[in-house]
């Protein structure tokens, strides 16, 4: 399982490294709406391989998919959204100490410094860019963490050897340093943003019961004791004016650990996709108050069309042409509630929203936005369904000259709008 794992985690590096060197982020609760509804809300994600959305057995050109990629999507519901994944696999809570404490210190700080013999070829470069990730942090609206899997493990090997004394004893140290860690790595995301949200997920335990019913109960407790010291650090945190809210992970796990991770199969406890969403549902709910279940759009379909947080329903769908994702333009229109006037002489359409202009002519290659040429990648031209004949426009190309934020998601086969 190691090489495989260090063959995956090189080939996802690029990935979730640029990821971290930009910011990233999820729409706002309620209560936390920007200001300014043009900015991104924000999250950072930290943490250990759950956090990278690692599992085993994917190919050098899968990328991986997990609970924060999820929750882009779900931010994406409620307005434009920015995600920073900084996981590294293989993390214990004291490494994640270390590194938290050089980046609030805005210094770069090598692999061996954050944790001796990381599995995580990426990690060299996460150390470096430890300045970044302060801006970030300093920038985020919401923080999640994922951390105390790898503290816990090695409960999976040596729990069935151990006395109910012995276990009792080595699980209080194992909670120790945890709960050591945790303090100084919340206190310091705090003196960095005072104003962020911190959620932190406790720890599902990843033994199904078939495969070793005597051990299974002793495994379960330890999951429910440990979920009992993170709601009480969180709630003495919140009595502090530290805002942390717990993502209640380890219950979703609870009699579906051989569906939800790949012990059965491979002897990873690693969640699968069920375990990721599963997992995304609770830390959107801690954010939002809710998670929706979106759909994944087949290749072969017309990809999916998400405005201001509701799928458009129409019968003109997206096509594609020359590799290019065409839209109606009423349908985006009306989603936003801009306006919208045809010229038959011209053969061009006139689009109004929030002080733009945008004009387009069938067969153009060019359209004009605030009465300026811009140069597109393909012309709009007239695609009939039914009986009727409707302008269709390159998204990018819309979008871009209303101002409008445009995130496609491949794993959806779905586009988010948001003005």
């Amino acid at each position: 399982m190691q090489t495989s794992f260090k063959k995956y985690i090189s080939t996802v590096s690029a990935a979730v490294l640029l990821s971290s060197m930009l910011l990233g982020a999820a729409s706002a609760a309620p209560d936390a709406q920007p200001a300014d509804a043009k900015q991104p809300y924000r999250i950072v994600a930290l943490g250990d391989s759950l956090t990278v959305g690692y599992e085993p057995g994917k190919s050098e050109k899968d990328r991986p998919y997990g609970f924060v990629d999820r929750l882009q999507e779900q931010a994406l519901l409620h307005g434009r959204a920015e995600t920073v994944n900084v996981g590294i696999a293989g993390l214990k809570s004291g490494g994640l100490q270390n590194f938290v404490e050089a980046v609030k210190k805005g210094q770069a700080i090598t692999a061996d410094e954050i944790q001796p013999k990381l599995p995580d070829l990426r990690t060299p470069q996460i150390g470096v860019a430890a300045p970044q990730t302060k801006s970030d942090l300093a920038a985020a609206d919401a923080i999640t963490i994922t951390i105390g899997g790898n503290d816990m493990s090695e409960l999976l090997d040596t729990a069935g050897k151990l006395s109910e004394a012995e276990l009792q004893t080595r699980v209080e140290q194992l909670f120790k340093q945890y709960t050591d860690s945790m303090g100084v790595i919340v206190a310091d995301l705090h003196e960095l943003n005072p104003d962020a949200l911190i959620v932190v997920a406790d720890q599902y335990q990843p033994m199904p019961e078939i495969a070793d019913r005597a051990l299974y109960p002793k495994l379960e407790k330890v999951a429910e004791s440990f979920t009992g010291v993170i709601d009480k650090m969180a709630a003495g945190f919140e009595s502090q004016g530290i805002h942390v809210k717990v993502a209640h992970v380890a219950k979703e796990f609870v009699g579906g650990e051989g569906t939800m991770t790949h012990m059965i199969k491979d002897r990873d406890f690693h969640p699968n996709q069920l375990g990721y969403e599963a997992m995304a549902k609770e830390f959107s709910e801690a954010i939002w108050g809710s998670y929706n279940k979106l759909a994944t759009h087949e290749v072969g379909t017309p990809m999916g069309i998400i405005v201001k947080g509701k799928e458009l329903n129409t019968p003109y769908k997206p096509v594609i042409r020359q590799n290019l994702n065409f839209v109606a333009i009423k349908d985006i229109v009306d989603s936003i509630g801009a306006t919208s006037k045809w010229d038959n002489k011209t053969s061009s359409a006139t689009i109004t929203y929030e002080g733009h202009t945008v004009v387009i002519t069938i067969g153009s290659k060019t359209v004009k936005v605030d009465g300026k040429a811009v140069p597109i990648e393909a012309a709009a031209f007239l695609n009939k369904v039914g009986n009727e004949s409707k302008t269709y426009v390159p998204l990018a190309a819309l979008a871009s000259g209303l101002g409008l934020d445009v995130q496609y998601i491949s794993n959806l086969r779905t586009v988010f709008i948001n003005p």
